[in-house]
């Protein structure tokens, strides 16, 4: 009992909790102006938000959340530069970039939607070349030289 009669304690707590709010709002409008700029973090809880935010020095931080930014992308292949040169699915299907990213300096919200849009031009320029490759190949040989996705779509 001794602790709660201490004077002034009460009002000690209560302005504890108003910069705690303070703190938290801070906190929820720096996400949200994260997540404005790259719609896919919506996909990601504060917390996962905020470890790769925490660590945007070490790119490769990325990868345990890539799942859940990216349908269907397990991983990233990094140079040792850190340069992004292509992406593999769960199934392990391996497809390069039209053009390598660099995160270099850059702020992993902006990366990141290089990483989408390099996404859709690759998924696009291998699609393209199957298609292409499907007049000059045997079927058999056809299939196995090209993602399954562009098999599907492809044929």
């Amino acid at each position: 009992m001794l602790t709660c009669s201490k004077e002034g304690l009460k009002e000690k707590f209560q302005e504890a909790n108003k910069n705690l709010e303070i703190v938290q709002k801070g906190l929820a409008d720096y996400l949200e102006k994260k997540r404005s700029v790259f719609a896919r973090f919506y996909f990601l809880s504060n917390d996962e938000l905020l470890e790769i935010l925490s660590q945007t020095k070490e790119v490769r931080n990325v990868r345990p959340h890539l799942r859940k930014v990216f349908e269907a992308m397990a991983d990233l292949e990094f140079q040792d530069d850190d340069t992004i040169w292509a992406m593999y699915s769960g199934e392990g299907e391996k497809v390069n970039f039209v053009k390598k990213i660099d995160p270099k300096d850059r702020n992993v919200e902006y990366w990141m939607g290089d990483v989408e849009k390099m996404m859709t031009m690759s998924v696009r320029n291998v699609l393209y070349n199957s298609v292409i490759d499907y007049k000059e190949r045997p079927r058999n040989d056809w299939i196995i030289s090209h993602p399954g996705q562009c098999i599907l779509n492809g044929s």
